[in-house]
């Protein structure tokens, strides 16, 4: 923890190095869900046109695609985290998901060159997987690290704040242009003016991070020579819970997040730049919410707020989707995105926090990012192409329902089970 023996970590120093890390997981978010955002466009341009579902759906098994890549990029990535530092991990990380997103900028289309078109799309999409993989568990890592006794929750829920800020700004972008520029001028080009801006900051991420300095925690600590096996011994446990306890996250996450436009224009007749929009709100009340619930969790435990979330997704998605597409409102759509937004900022608040206190200073990067992307690979990044898929296959919009009330149900009993760990030391 922070001491006054620990000059370089002072509240000036201290203050930069969390501006650098937030500011740059801004940036990594917004190139990643841009991509979910723009996916019609994107299949109009990757992908034959001669059937519009077939082409959405190689869209998104590309967008799922990458996040297979996540667990490797914690596997190298996270373990280069707790080898050689946290800056390091989150240098290299910035760079290489600024340059996967420039690339998708100015890809030639499938017009223009044919199946290159979509397998450089996919490579592309890998790039970013593996940046994102091992950014998550590094960050957290350094913020858990880095902050205040007693802070650990409000510290690390700027982590969750910063996806949020990140995916608002994708969706502000993404509503900005489809409001302002015509349907032509959008599926032509319009679409590469987010992937192109996004590239570019990577340059200002990869600055930030340059002058950041190491944790007290992470030079303090000693790590000894063990055996993989012991290793894997030590981390089994965690990281099963961890798993377990992500799956509500990452399939609400972007369940309610990225597919839901595409749900409100397809099964609630809304414009695309309202179905922005109101994704745009629900995400702006998780930015304000997140960083209370932390705060508030630093108090009374993690768990309490974890399980309300579960307990409201469960209580409240059936009918919520039914209404939409029964009603096909847009006011019902936003209290509906509202709602959802506050059920993930409970989750959110207290979730870094947990994944991180749950393992020790030697195994934090690797092994939480390792964790957590398997979770978000498995459950949540193919979460828009299975929500697609179980609508198409069954003929009803409200299909996805089940996979959603899986995951929380099953988040729920992890939860229960769970130590509590906001008042543990760490180590």
């Amino acid at each position: 923890m922070m001491t006054l023996h620990d000059p370089e970590h002072t509240a000036t120093p201290r203050r930069r190095a969390f501006i650098g890390v937030l500011l740059c997981n801004v940036l990594e978010w917004y190139d990643f869900v841009i991509y979910g955002l723009l996916t019609v466009y994107i299949s109009q341009a990757f992908f034959p046109r001669h059937d519009d579902t077939a082409a959405l759906l190689a869209t998104l098994a590309v967008f799922g695609a990458s996040f297979v890549m996540r667990p490797l990029g914690g596997l190298v990535l996270g373990g280069l985290g707790d080898r050689k530092g946290r800056k390091p991990g989150l240098v290299i990380t910035a760079g290489l998901m600024g340059v996967g997103t420039f690339a998708i900028g100015i890809l030639p289309t499938f017009e223009a060159i044919g199946l290159a078109a979509p397998i450089l799309l996919l490579l592309a999409r890998l790039v970013q997987g593996l940046s994102a993989g091992g950014e998550w568990g590094i960050a957290n890592a350094f913020l858990l690290e880095a902050s205040p006794e007693g802070r650990r929750g409000f510290s690390t829920s700027f982590l969750s704040v910063t996806v949020a800020v990140g995916s608002g700004l994708a969706s502000a972008v993404t509503a900005i242009l489809v409001s302002t520029l015509s349907p032509e001028s959008m599926k032509d080009w319009g679409w590469r003016l987010p992937f192109l801006i996004g590239g570019s900051l990577g340059i200002v991420a990869l600055w930030l991070r340059t002058s950041m300095v190491e944790t007290p925690v992470y030079r303090r600590a000693t790590t000894a020579v063990t055996s993989t096996a012991a290793v894997l011994r030590r981390v089994r446990r965690p990281s099963l819970t961890v798993i377990g306890f992500t799956m509500h996250w990452t399939v609400c996450y972007y369940i309610f997040l990225v597919y839901m436009p595409l749900f409100g224009q397809r099964h609630a007749g809304l414009s695309a730049a309202q179905a922005t929009w109101s994704n745009t709100l629900s995400l702006v009340v998780i930015i304000l919410l997140v960083p209370l619930i932390g705060r508030l969790s630093d108090r009374f435990g993690r768990r309490p707020f974890l399980m309300c979330s579960c307990l409201l997704v469960l209580v409240m998605v059936i009918p919520a989707l039914w209404m939409i597409v029964t009603l096909r409102s847009f006011p019902l759509v936003v209290a509906v995105q509202v709602l959802c937004g506050v059920a993930i900022a409970l989750y959110s608040g207290p979730a870094p926090a947990v994944v991180a206190e749950l393992f020790s200073t030697p195994d934090r990067s690797r092994w939480s990012s390792v964790s957590y992307a398997i979770a978000a690979a498995v459950f949540g990044g193919f979460a828009p192409f299975i929500a697609v898929w179980l609508t198409s296959t069954l003929d009803n919009p409200l299909a996805p329902v089940g996979y959603v009330v899986v995951a929380s149900t099953t988040s729920l009993l992890v939860v229960w089970r769970m130590p509590e760990t906001a008042h543990r030391s760490i180590s």
